[in-house]
């Protein structure tokens, strides 16, 4: 049975249609961005990180931050930042130690290796924007309406996760 089908329709059909859609797109493209990421380390000889790791790589970047941090900014869910971070740090992609003030937080940041898979994902991304542009698939004005779209919804969800029940 497809969401669509579990939903009374009855209010407004047209929107919850498309508003379904754009939840499938979203979710799509994401688990094509990873496998986009995945392809490309495959190309480069990369093998021994996977795609969630190096956006993880990517997102964190030249900051030094804890697993804590990397939730609350609603990156990554718990468990598989834990499990990421571990991995990345026991592959060499990331330095980490005790934080001074609370000795049970871990502080983690990228490096040089980390630095050149981070490098690699942003190469990457660098690629895909000037195609698209080029390309005429989407440009500057469009995809910053998609991106005010999109934190209009994400900001929609997130007072619902902290205001309504």
């Amino acid at each position: 049975m497809t969401l669509l089908a579990t939903l009374d329709t009855t209010p407004r059909p047209g929107f919850i249609a498309c508003y379904l859609d754009s939840l499938g797109l979203v979710e799509r493209l994401h688990r094509l961005l990873l496998d986009v990421i995945k392809d490309e380390f495959e190309r480069l000889g990369m093998l021994e990180i996977n795609a969630v790791q190096a956006l993880l790589l990517f997102n964190i970047g030249e900051n030094e931050v804890t697993a804590g941090e990397l939730k609350t900014r609603g990156y990554y869910q718990g468990s598989n930042v834990s499990y990421n971070l571990k991995k990345l740090v026991e592959a060499g992609f990331m330095h980490h130690e005790r934080c001074e003030v609370d000795r049970r937080s871990v502080r983690v940041r990228l490096t040089e290796r980390g630095r050149a898979v981070r490098e690699a994902v942003a190469d990457l991304f660098r690629r895909h924007a000037e195609g698209m542009e080029t390309r005429g698939i989407i440009g500057l004005d469009a995809m910053d309406e998609v991106n005010t779209r999109l934190r209009r919804m994400e900001r929609y969800w997130t007072d619902q996760i902290r205001y309504i029940y």
